[in-house]
């Protein structure tokens, strides 16, 4: 009886470390996607159609590729609401998930809250469009990837734009520029690029900052009414852009002479205002709309299967799309870093910032992924994080974005001494070194 009983427990053990082994490896076959939002909040309107797309395309992934060579995609959202605190709590719970590849913080102030943090845990961030702007460096930012462009980037295509608009950059001599931005880290960091602009050319900078979330304005634009600068730059996020415009048009300040980020250029900045927004610009980040293959495909695998995160109507609206851009990077990091480590394996957090960091996403490429007219190519290497800096301008005529045809790229002679004063001054700071050439193949 003993015997019998020692048999049946040896027997249900080895079941046991079965259905472990089993899970342990099913688990091992499962990259993990770590998905910070806001879905709640002022900053909701934005938040949601990015984070829908973001889930759509690797619901598309898994459904139409059946993963990353044969490895399944997962992911759990965290809610931010936007908040430095939140963010950095989502962080930390889900950073020592198995498989976990990268974070994208959907927020510059949690940007900056993770960048020490970051090295230290091994796990890439990946910031597209916004971020510490000085992280382009990669030999001084291992774990920061601000692909696409960066708030100094894009501040520096808007003074060329409005330079070339007024003739030449030396026509910018005497003008007022004023720049309404939201009071926190994502406002403040065009600023230093700004007023390097405001040096060359001689307009003077006038900055005027927004509490947020930015609901109440009537202060700011009593000033700009009064100063009556040339042009006023939007740095705003959520609800803050379309109360600037209605603002705006309500102490009669020209649409036409203002110019937004390319977190002020989407569908919730400019609906609710229509035709009171008619003649605003903002910085194009990507294509947006239903054509694209890419977007047809999420159509047909994900929503027309009942899958889909979102309303229909919104897949391919411009954050939508620029949500799907940011997975599709995330996961060709991954198989850009199976390419090295083994295909059809889960990538640590290490090797997927190997991939990030060695992305060559030509036109050829886009075109097989169905990005074609969505976003330019991109090609990132150790020194450069950044991997493109183009951008175009939009124009909402009442009732549609209208992307201008001409493609700007910020001016490397401006920005390279500014980013290696920012990298050298960052890490004096902190006591950090440089990387060496034998860091880059690690």
């Amino acid at each position: 009886m003993k015997l019998s009983k020692i048999v049946i427990a040896a027997a249900v053990v080895a079941a046991g470390a079965s259905s472990l082994s089993t899970s342990a490896i099913a688990q091992a076959k499962e990259q993990f996607f770590p998905l910070l939002s806001y879905r709640t909040g002022p900053y909701a309107p934005n938040g949601t159609p990015w984070a829908n797309g973001k889930q759509d395309y690797i619901k598309l992934i898994n459904a139409r590729d059946g993963g990353i060579n044969g490895v399944k995609l997962t992911f759990e959202e965290c809610e931010t609401g936007y908040a430095t605190d939140r963010g950095v709590e989502c962080y930390e719970r889900l950073k020592s998930r198995p498989g976990v590849s990268l974070f994208d913080p959907q927020s510059t102030g949690i940007t900056f809250a993770l960048t020490e943090k970051a090295p230290a845990d091994k796990v890439p961030l990946m910031t597209l469009g916004y971020g510490l702007s000085v992280s382009q460096d990669g030999m001084a930012f291992k774990w920061n990837f601000p692909f696409m462009g960066s708030y100094w980037t894009g501040a520096d295509i808007l003074i060329q734009h409005i330079g070339k608009n007024l003739g030449g950059m030396d026509k910018l001599k005497g003008k007022k520029i004023a720049l309404v931005y939201h009071d926190s880290p994502f406002g403040k960091e065009p600023i230093p690029l700004l007023q390097e602009r405001a040096k060359m050319h001689g307009f003077e900078l006038q900055m005027l900052p927004v509490t947020a979330p930015g609901v109440e304005q009537k202060a700011t634009w009593l000033q700009v009414r009064q100063s009556r600068p040339d042009f006023v730059l939007l740095w705003g996020w959520g609800v803050m852009n379309s109360t600037a415009l209605k603002e705006a048009q309500a102490t009669g300040y020209p649409r036409d002479k203002m110019y937004g980020v390319w977190w002020a250029g989407a569908e919730p900045d400019v609906r609710d205002v229509g035709e009171g927004a008619k003649g605003y610009n903002a910085l194009a980040l990507n294509g947006s709309g239903q054509q694209p293959k890419v977007i047809q495909d999420i159509l047909k695998h994900v929503h027309d299967k009942g899958q889909g995160t979102g309303p229909k109507d919104e897949v391919g609206s411009v954050l939508y799309t620029r949500g799907v851009i940011i997975q599709m990077l995330s996961i060709e990091a991954v198989r850009r870093a199976q390419e090295r480590f083994g295909k059809g394996k889960v990538m640590t957090g290490e090797q997927v910032r190997w991939g990030l960091e060695n992305l060559a996403l030509d036109q050829k490429k886009l075109d097989a992924l169905g990005f074609s007219g969505v976003m330019r190519p991109l090609s990132t290497s150790c020194a450069d994080h950044m991997g493109s800096t183009w951008a175009r301008v939009q124009t909402w005529d009442g009732k549609k974005w209208n992307i201008g045809a001409d493609w700007y790229q910020a001016d490397e002679q401006i920005l390279k001494p500014m980013i290696k004063a920012g990298s050298e001054k960052y890490m004096s700071d902190k006591k950090l070194t440089r990387r060496d050439a034998a860091d880059c193949q690690s």
